[in-house]
């Protein structure tokens, strides 16, 4: 009998009021909603869930989570973690070619004229 293969994950978005507000009007069921004090705690049991496969977590949650809790989600394949914008505020942007080489283990670069 041939090997099933793996069940598809969830996705589950991690992020302050707004951000929640908005992933629930588009249909999203998975959605925790963060204030500065719960947001490294709600990211550690996102990231921990065997169930979801994506994590969605807003710039603000990134920027309470510690150094190591960074660095894990940075290397994290399963569940894949994808840091968003905050609704407003400052934000930090991951380049296509840093976001291919985190995930995918390649360097884009263009050929040679």
């Amino acid at each position: 009998m041939p090997e099933s293969a793996p069940e598809p994950g969830r996705t589950v978005v991690v992020g302050e009021r707004e951000l929640a507000i908005g992933f629930r009007l588009i249909g999203m069921k998975d959605v925790v909603e963060v204030v500065p004090e719960t947001a490294a705690a709600e990211f550690d049991t996102a990231i921990s869930d065997g169930r979801f496969s994506l994590v969605v977590a807003s710039q603000t949650v990134r920027a309470r989570l510690t150094e190591a809790q960074r660095a894990r989600a940075d290397a994290s394949l399963r569940p894949l973690v994808v840091f968003v914008p905050a609704p407003s505020g400052e934000y930090e942007v991951e380049s296509l070619n840093v976001l291919a080489k985190r995930v995918l283990g390649i360097t884009l670069a263009a050929p040679a004229a």
